[in-house]
């Protein structure tokens, strides 16, 4: 019986390691090397937190049809969850000049719809590391949902040199899939050379999904629910390729229509829609 003792401690000691991993899991919660650094649980009920927040306003990018504000109708934490929240209606455009205005954002005088885009970008920003973001989609022809991060250095640059990170983007139209992608100088979809990947995801309306992103100096990983569905290698080429190196801030936004998600149109009957977030979670590399 004494020759059995050293097999049985090893046999409790193994159990007890497979127990914490299990608790890990279940509380949502990377194991080692990770730290996390930022959070935000929307466990205050009101408006965005503004200390970690902040509102994009106006007509802002890749012809959408929404105009985004700062409203508490479009954006708000209830119940433990951030809601973005996209609304038939019309709204006017504060940037119109007029109908023969060359630029798209001031040559529309109304929007026919209101949502929300929150940013960290003068707040936080990080290098490396893993975001992982707990979500519901919105549902329908039309909606256009995005996860993603831009190089804080876009002001300098501009995009695509600044180098993009899509966490997540939904159409609409396309109801069984998400996608993760890499945007930068030399890969980008300008050029029809975005280094990007669908995967299948079931039930994303009703259902929160855990879309991740793992950032190293030599790789990054899109997951979603915690396996690795598409991957980005470090090339050492030049920062056109690899513009990777820097500080990064984060953008959760309800799009509608534009040059991807409007592409089948946009369906009138499923207003008003929303992303549901449950937490935003950054983690730093411990190793």
């Amino acid at each position: 019986m004494e020759k059995n003792l050293p097999y049985l401690f090893l046999f409790f000691l193994c159990l007890l390691a497979s127990c914490k991993n299990q608790d890990s899991e279940e509380d949502g919660l990377p194991e080692e090397p990770y730290r996390l650094v930022w959070s935000d649980e929307f466990d205050l009920e009101g408006g965005p937190d503004p200390t970690k927040w902040k509102h994009e306003k106006g007509l802002i990018r890749n012809q959408e049809d929404q105009y985004y504000t700062d409203s508490l109708k479009n954006a708000y934490v209830m119940g433990g969850n951030l809601i973005l929240k996209s609304i038939y209606e019309e709204i006017a455009n504060e940037a119109y000049v007029s109908k023969e205005a060359e630029d798209w954002r001031e040559n529309r005088e109304f929007a026919e719809y209101t949502s929300a885009s929150l940013t960290t970008r003068g707040l936080e920003q990080w290098t490396y590391g893993k975001i992982d973001v707990r979500a519901k989609l919105p549902k329908g022809v039309g909606v256009w949902p995005a996860i993603w991060m831009l190089g804080d250095n876009i002001s300098e640059v501009d995009w695509p040199k600044c180098g993009e990170l899509d966490i997540m983007e939904h159409v609409g139209y396309n109801k069984d899939s998400i996608f993760g992608s890499v945007h930068t100088e030399t890969y980008n979809h300008t050029k029809g050379t975005a280094k990007g990947k669908a995967v299948f995801i079931a039930n994303p309306y009703d259902e929160f999904h855990i879309y991740s992103l793992e950032w190293t100096r030599e790789k990054i990983n899109f997951l979603l629910d915690g396996k690795v569905y598409h991957y980005f290698n470090n090339e050492h080429r030049t920062i056109n390729e690899w513009p990777f190196d820097q500080p990064f801030y984060l953008k959760l936004n309800l799009a509608i229509g534009g040059t991807w998600g409007g592409q089948n149109g946009v369906d009138l009957t499923i207003f008003p829609q929303q992303m549901t977030v449950d937490y935003v979670r950054v983690y730093e590399f411990t190793q």
